[in-house]
């Protein structure tokens, strides 16, 4: 097309005020902008459409003939912003969580969020950190939700709230029993872990500095549950967020282990391209999150 749609309003106000200048004044532009943005109009099609009377410009006949489907095209597309407006206004979202994060808080999330946009179409990929972290990375997410502070130039953290791994064994695990772990019994114990680039395990290798050559990591799983299940069934001890082992606890299936002087405290992070638009759908999610209780 040789035209632009802020040339058809220049036009269509030029014929409504009879006047450049006035036409001008209207569109918040110079007298010699849209001066020449109408005769670029014109001169595009070798047309005129105005005719001088004076010191007004009329419309000849070839304006009359193209100000309706001037007007009913910029009509349709003031339609058609109001519609991405109003999409915008629902608030549809794509999130993107670790495992812990997107299985035991993100989805408490959503009732919160869809109280502030009742109509949005609220998208959850649940992976780990890295597969989380390239999805931002390709914009694939609207924004990432994560368990481990990850360093990339092109990647934002923002801080959202503290969390703690938890050893933990079998109520009826010869561990159970004492509580406290010597470092004797954590190069002895079978460990059940997650995956080496989840952010749970790589808080445990940070805890375990200087032990780890001389740990028995005796599985791996990508999933918080199957070390649960691993571990209730007397396959070993394990190390997971407090968050997923609460009601293990509470229930005395499972038995919390202390190890003194290892530090298991982590930060959970929200993740978004550093160069980015900002959006208020992920604005409103980031302050829902907040919210939530532990």
């Amino acid at each position: 097309m040789k035209y632009t749609l802020r040339q058809l309003q220049i036009f269509l106000e030029v014929a409504r005020q009879g006047s450049i200048s006035r036409a001008a004044q209207i569109l918040h532009m110079s007298q010699s902008a849209a001066s020449e943005a109408l005769q670029n109009f014109e001169h595009a099609y070798d047309i005129a459409l105005f005719d001088r009377v004076g010191n007004k410009l009329a419309l000849n006949a070839v304006g009359h003939s193209v100000r309706k489907e001037a007007q009913t095209l910029l009509d349709h597309c003031v339609n058609f912003e109001q519609v991405l407006k109003s999409h915008k206004a629902l608030g549809h979202i794509k999130v993107g969580a670790s495992f812990t994060i997107g299985n035991h808080l993100a989805t408490r999330c959503l009732a919160g969020y869809l109280a502030s946009y009742p109509k949005a179409d609220v998208g959850l990929e649940i992976a780990n950190t890295p597969e989380i972290v390239a999805k931002v990375l390709n914009y694939e997410v609207d924004i990432g939700m994560i368990e481990g502070e990850v360093l990339h130039r092109e990647l934002e953290l923002i801080p959202w709230r503290d969390d703690e791994l938890v050893v933990f064994c079998a109520a009826n695990h010869p561990l159970a029993s004492k509580r406290v772990l010597s470092t004797r019994d954590i190069k002895e114990a079978a460990w059940i872990l997650r995956e080496p680039d989840s952010g749970a395990r790589q808080t445990f290798d940070k805890a375990m500095a200087g032990l780890l050559p001389e740990l028995n990591v005796y599985m791996e799983f990508k999933h918080n549950e199957a070390i649960k299940n691993a571990v209730e069934s007397g396959l070993g001890i394990g190390c997971l967020s407090q968050i997923v082992l609460q009601r293990n606890f509470a229930n005395g299936d499972l038995v919390p282990l202390q190890l003194p002087r290892r530090d298991m405290r982590r930060t959970f992070y929200f993740a978004l391209p550093a160069q980015r638009y900002p959006l208020d759908s992920v604005q409103c999610w980031m302050d829902t999150c907040r919210t939530i209780e532990a």
